[in-house]
């Protein structure tokens, strides 16, 4: 996990101070690439505990289309987006829909008519059927929607690439909390390409992290420097069932994270 132990000292000695919607405020660099080679392990921070089965009850409850924080507690165990949510744990139309029912409408025998796609499982098709694509990109920021949700997505876009039959994504994120959010971000887009490459017959290639505004809030200070004073222990590795064949077909028994040797968790307050 050197990439993100890189970032956090990169931020620490060139961050510039920034007032941030949360009133906390934050140190900040604009600009930033990590790159993850998923031969080599899973990428999951060990310099402190990072709750694997969280991390995939988000992606799943991602995946499943759901926008409700209750329903991504109770069913998938995330409890953190019930931060944001209304009182019936309603988000509005935020990741979940964005990726699996893309509101939209067509003109068609002079009536407007509604429908939705379904951008993962059309990038699955395409990985399949035309992997040299250059469009092989799902799109979480629906312009049109944003005044919708609870909170507009942070991680907004991810784009695949295929070559010598490995899977790679790049993820552009506009906003990265770099102690709390990242460390989830890359162990759950990571999950994803082991997923995706499963079910279209590939291997597992890089996970490539573009970031927008990468900052650490300024009551994470202390904890991002306690967590740089650890040395970093050999990743885990992952591996799925290799049974599935179908992107809606993965749930938590699916997936087996061996070796995973972390530091205790280190606690920090969410900036709501």
């Amino acid at each position: 996990m050197k990439p993100y132990h890189d970032l956090l000292q990169h931020v620490l000695d060139n961050g510039i101070e920034k007032e941030d919607r949360t009133g906390t405020g934050t140190i900040s660099t604009f600009g930033y690439q990590m790159r993850f080679d998923l031969q080599e392990g899973f990428p999951l921070v060990t310099t402190k505990s990072v709750n694997f089965q969280k991390v995939l009850g988000e992606l799943l409850w991602f995946i499943s289309g759901s926008t409700n924080a209750n329903e991504c507690a109770d069913k998938y165990g995330f409890k953190t987006w019930k931060l944001w949510a209304k009182e019936d744990g309603e988000l509005g139309p935020v990741y979940g829909k964005q990726w699996r029912s893309w509101s939209t409408y067509k003109r068609k025998n002079n009536h407007l008519r509604h429908f939705t796609i379904d951008q993962l499982q059309n990038v699955i098709d395409q990985i399949k059927t035309n992997p040299d694509s250059r469009r092989l990109i799902v799109s979480a920021w629906n312009v049109s929607q944003l005044d919708e949700m609870a909170l507009p997505p942070c991680h907004l876009l991810f784009q695949f690439y295929v070559a010598n039959g490995r899977l790679s994504c790049q993820l552009y994120q506009r906003s990265a909390d770099l102690f709390l959010g990242v460390p989830y971000n890359i162990a759950s887009y990571a999950a994803l390409i082991h997923m995706i490459a499963q079910v279209t017959e590939l291997e597992v290639g890089e996970f490539i992290h573009t970031i927008g505004d990468a900052h650490i809030y300024k009551n994470h200070i202390k904890q991002v420097k306690e967590q740089l004073s650890r040395e970093p222990r050999p990743l885990p590795q992952l591996s799925l069932n290799p049974e599935v064949k179908n992107i809606d077909d993965f749930g938590f028994n699916d997936f087996s994270l061996k070796g995973y040797l972390s530091y205790p968790a280190i606690k920090a307050d969410v900036s709501v």
